[in-house]
Formats: C-alpha cells, structure tokens, sequence
C-alpha cells in the first residue's frame, strides 16, 4: 500500500520550534540542530497543490543528500545526517532571506519574461534574438527576496546591497559559491547526459560564516533537459524534453491556474498523480546513478518518528 505525507505535526526529542514550508517542515531541537522533514507536499506558482506526490518527499531529500556530499568542498553545508529516507539533520544557521537564483538557459520564468518584450531580470541584461531554451552566453544571476508568503520577488544585486539585504561582502561570496555549485552541478549533470537548465541556491549563517542550507538540484529547485536530441530540438523550435517539475506548471497553466488572484487551483487525477510521482523517481535514478528503493510508505508517520526517535536518543 502506497501512502503520502501531506501534513502531519512531528514532536520530536528536545524539540522546541516548528516551520511548515511549503514542501519541507523543520524541527529546531534545543541543542542548536535541525530536523527537515521532506514531505510529499507539492508547489507551484508558490502555491501548495491539494493533493501530495507518493515518493517525492523521499527523492527531494535523497537527491538533495546525493548532491550536497557532491559539493562541500566547495563551501560549508548544514547536513550531518539521513536518518530516515525523507529527513535530514543538520546545523541550525540563520537563512538570508535571498534565494540566489542561477540561470544558463532561456527558460521558465526568464523565457515567460522575455516572451513580454522585456530585456532585463534582476538588473541582468538578456542579448536580443535569443529562442526558449537558448543558452545564454554565460550563465546569469537572477536573485529573489524570499517572502514568508506568496511568491517571491525579484530583485537586482544593486538592491539587494543597497536596502541591506545582505553585505555586500556576503552577497559576493554567495555569488561566487552559485557560480561554482552551478559549475559542479552541470559537470555532473552532463555526466548522466542531462544538461543542468537553471537552479537556485539558498544560504545562511553560522558565527558569522556562510553554508549551503536547504535542497540544491533537485527537481523542485532546479530544471535538467536531457542533452540527447537538446541541439536538433532546438534547431526545429521544438520544445526540449524536460526532467523537472515544469511540465506540472505547464499543466496548471493549461487548466488555467498561474497562482494569480481569482484563479481556481485544478485538481491532479490519480493518473497524473502518479505520472508525478514516476517523473520525480526517474530524476533521482537518472541524476544519481542509482536505483530508487522505495522505503515503506504503509505507515509513513510512525516510520518517521520511530527512526528519528531512534537517532536522536542513541
């Protein structure tokens, strides 16, 4: 039997603070940790979809896992331990509430933006002539202000610095940790025959220093197109064929719902539910190299809180 974690209230050992986001909720322990459980929660056009995705809190924490052992040697990150296919625990840090948004391709939200004519993002100047899903010349810096509700806000670097966001010390050596993730990313990426399209990365502080926090390339932070047929598409004006969460947008967009005021949220079929949910698998296999196992979802919620229970009080 096949269950989902939508939204279940955790009490963890030494818990004193719970968020839900929109996907993951944490858990701050009192001795300065955190527990991240990835539900099976799914968002769109920063909207919450009713009905959850079997299996996708766990690729989300385990792609995350994958990727983030893949890059601390590039900077810092939260993660000390999985102790539960869909949890993760780590160092508490203080997040900067600026997603740093990475883009090497016209696609999404820039395509949709230069699409109305407009040749900027974020302050970013984008070249006339480009196609969706041309690459740019290199890849652009597209930064959003994390809002605590409804959708984020883009943002120059010049703003960011000017309303004091961030420091301007601290904004540039998060831009250069996303230009190297996003290189590491798409070396990997390219490795597995997939070409990394965009992602976004978001940090946060520990005495002072800065660390990796949160997910970083998995489905729901990032697009992959597959590089196999990505030339010959594009020289047809074809649309690129897609290991992301795009197409869910797509399909919200073509039943009428982009997240904006007055507009009814469609409801998911059981078949397209599981079509998400073999899509999400097929990203983790497909990126990682390895076979998806599929822990146990009969009784999803005590598994969780038996096998944090059991870490934490070891």
């Amino acid at each position: 039997m096949t269950d989902a974690l939508k939204n279940h209230e955790f009490i963890f050992p030494g818990q004193v603070e719970c968020y839900h986001g929109k996907v993951r909720d944490v858990y701050t322990l009192s001795d300065g940790r955190v527990v991240m459980v990835a539900s099976d929660r799914i968002s769109a056009f920063d909207c919450i979809l009713p009905r959850p995705i079997p299996f996708k809190g766990q690729v989300l924490n385990q792609v995350a896992t994958h990727f983030l052992h893949a890059t601390k040697d590039i900077v810092p990150n939260w993660l000390q331990e999985v102790p539960d296919p869909s949890v993760a625990i780590g160092i508490k840090c203080e997040p900067i509430r600026v997603e740093m948004v990475i883009r090497g391709y016209l696609s999404g939200h820039a395509a949709r933006t230069y699409h109305a004519g407009i040749r900027t993002l974020c302050g970013v100047a984008m070249p006339d002539g480009m196609r969706e899903n041309d690459a740019f010349p290199e890849p652009i810096i597209t930064p959003a202000v994390k809002a605590e509700e409804g959708h984020d806000v883009d943002i120059s670097r010049e703003d960011i610095i000017a309303l004091g966001h961030v420091p301007a010390t601290i904004y540039e050596q998060m831009e250069s940790y996303t230009r190297e993730l996003f290189a590491r990313g798409t070396q990997m990426a390219a490795e597995r025959g997939l070409i990394l399209v965009d992602t976004k990365y978001e940090f946060g502080l520990k005495d002072g220093k800065l660390m990796l926090i949160d997910e970083i390339h998995t489905p729901d932070s990032s697009r992959y197109f597959y590089a196999e047929g990505y030339e010959e598409r594009q020289a047809k004006g074809e649309p690129q064929k897609q290991l992301s969460k795009e197409f869910v947008r797509q399909w919200l967009i073509e039943n009428g719902f982009q997240g904006l005021e007055g507009q009814t949220m469609p409801i998911m079929s059981d078949d397209f539910v599981n079509t998400v949910s073999l899509r999400y698998i097929e990203l983790y296999e497909r990126i990682t190299g390895k076979d998806f196992e599929r822990a146990d979802t009969s009784a999803i919620v005590n598994r969780i809180q038996e096998n944090v229970e059991r870490y934490l009080t070891a």
